[in-house]
């Protein structure tokens, strides 16, 4: 059975394809602006509904945990629909999981999580067709080059959401615990339902934005994509078979668990009192800096990658990561919030570096790589959730040691495939 969408070959000149880039980079700009949004909405629902940081986790637990549940199906639904009606398909599954914040915000938290759960199930839909087809627009020498472009604007998506959710859905002051509960019970309800409902507006325009999007996309004309010739005959074992595969689908678990994980954590982190103290909404412009980082890297990548080893420089970036956090962990004030703020540059080349190095030399093996590596994706559920597990029983600062040791071993990959490379034989 096939996990996802057979490998491509895009018909016609590749001086054609600039069009069709053009378009999946909108929807990589639109999928980013909806994850980053998950980083004001975990503090947000953590003070609204008196969370620990293991439940507040578990924004990101149904986000994430769609894509390896729902990667599989949705392999085989664009694999029946095609590539450009399958897209269709994910952005209405995705405003349909924005429009349901309308109810979820009177429903309480188990319906906002289930509405996240849809949303997340459109944006994999998305995610399983765009990678792969993004690879085949061109050259594949090139691949990692062109992927780490169009992950710019995703980055771009990821850097204009914390401002803008920080503005719409975080109030300029929050109650804690203890004065929230010397309020009387009705002040209380009164104050939860009105900071549940701060998500309603923003998420409804979303939804709209999103139906619009998938109107557009639909009446597109993109290049014609035809399945690879021999994909009938590759299997999961076939892909299995590849060490670079196995160790990049680690790799995916881990940075995506890693990066997601930080993000989550920053808002709480920026508002500890011996680090800057800062409210949510303050907090929130700070962690635009953070994918702010990871944006401009992604450019200043695709064209590093062009003549430097992507194995080297996924190696640099990862162990420079270890560092910063290490830093963050160590000391207090503006440095330990900077240091981790900085890591955002470090990840910018990283997912779609380790997602075209994992697929080097596949052949008809390819769509089954790439299955196999959106469904990694759900490490964006599993360490924020390890992480909130340390931060309950250690502390916010001590816990970022757990991405801190997700970034070893990506360190551990990109030497690998940078010796593997140089030898031919990846």
């Amino acid at each position: 059975m096939s996990f996802t969408a057979p490998p491509v070959q895009v018909a016609g000149s590749t001086a054609r394809h600039g069009h069709a880039l053009f378009i999946l980079t909108v929807l990589f700009f639109m999928w980013g602006l909806l994850t980053s949004l998950n980083d004001v909405l975990i503090p947000h629902l953590k003070s609204v509904y008196s969370l620990s940081y293991v439940q507040a986790m578990l924004v990101q637990f149904c986000f994430f945990g769609a894509y390896f549940l729902v990667s599989i199906p949705a392999g085989a639904l664009i694999k029946r629909l095609g590539y450009q009606r399958g897209a269709v398909a994910g952005l209405v599954i995705a405003a349909a999981g924005c429009a349901l914040f309308y109810p979820a915000a009177e429903g309480g938290y188990g319906l906002f999580l289930g509405a996240l759960f849809v949303l997340a199930a459109g944006i994999t839909l998305l995610q399983v067709a765009a990678n792969p087809y993004v690879t085949a627009l061109g050259d594949p020498a090139t691949a990692s080059s062109r992927l780490t472009l169009t992950q710019a604007f995703n980055a771009l998506g990821t850097t204009v959401a914390p401002a803008l959710g920080g503005l719409l859905i975080l109030p300029g002051a929050v109650l804690s615990l203890d004065e929230l509960a010397r309020l009387p019970e009705a002040e209380q309800l009164a104050y939860r339902a009105k900071e549940a409902a701060m998500v309603q507006g923003p998420y409804l325009a979303l939804a709209a934005a999103l139906l619009a999007l998938a109107l557009l996309f639909a009446l597109a004309r993109l290049p014609r994509v035809a399945a690879h010739a021999d994909a009938g005959r590759a299997g999961l074992r076939d892909a299995l078979r590849h060490r670079h595969l196995l160790l990049g689908v680690v790799c995916i678990f881990v940075y995506v668990g890693a990066e997601v994980s930080i993000g989550s954590f920053l808002i709480n982190f920026m508002g500890e009192g011996h680090i800057a103290g800062l409210s949510h909404a303050e907090a929130a412009l700070y962690v635009s800096y953070y994918w702010g980082g990871a944006m401009v890297g992604r450019f200043i990548g695709a064209a590093v990658m062009r003549y430097v080893s992507p194995g080297r420089v996924l190696a640099f970036n990862a162990a420079a990561s270890v560092l910063l956090i290490v830093t963050a962990t160590q000391t207090q004030g503006p440095l330990a919030m900077w240091s981790l703020l900085a890591v955002g540059l470090c990840n910018s080349i990283m997912f779609p570096t380790i997602f075209s190095m994992a697929l080097h030399k596949l052949g008809p093996a390819t769509g089954q790589g790439s299955g196999l590596l959106c469904m990694a994706i759900a490490g964006g559920a599993i360490v924020p959730f390890g992480q909130g597990l340390v931060a309950d029983w250690a502390g916010v600062q001590t816990s970022f040691l757990v991405p801190a040791a997700c970034y070893l071993f990506i360190v551990y990959f990109g030497v690998k495939y940078a010796r593997l490379h140089r030898d031919g034989n990846p």
